[in-house]
């Protein structure tokens, strides 16, 4: 039986899961929700952070403001609906599955904006 968390442990629960639930406090950012998004599993989380960065509300995710039970039981049902219409569903899986999280998006808008800022000068 195998007690502790690992890496692999956590890609496989990922890919195993129908949806991730992360009601955060708060969240500077997080790696978790974007590998449920890339494995199919749409994450419900607060509007908070690098959550509110990451999952788009109704098109890779569900997401809720109040850090309220009745906030993220509303989210909840919501993902819970959309799970009963396969279409719906599997676009948000798609949707979320598509997006490029990578360093490579990221370091061309860094670079984009000091190119920016040098012109300036």
């Amino acid at each position: 039986m195998q007690l502790y968390f690992t890496d692999r442990l956590e890609h496989r629960l990922m890919a195993g899961a129908d949806l991730f639930l992360m009601p955060s406090l708060y969240e500077p950012c997080g790696l978790t929700q974007m590998r449920a998004q890339l494995y199919g599993s749409p994450p419900i989380v607060r509007h908070v952070g690098g959550l509110a960065d990451t999952v788009e509300d109704g098109a890779t995710g569900f997401a809720f403001k109040p850090y309220t039970t009745d906030a993220f039981q509303e989210a909840t049902f919501r993902a819970l609906d959309c799970f009963k219409h396969p279409a719906r569903w599997e676009a948000v899986m798609r949707e979320g599955m598509g997006r490029d999280f990578s360093w490579e998006r990221s370091v061309a808008t860094y670079l984009d904006v000091y190119r920016r800022a040098i012109a300036l000068r």
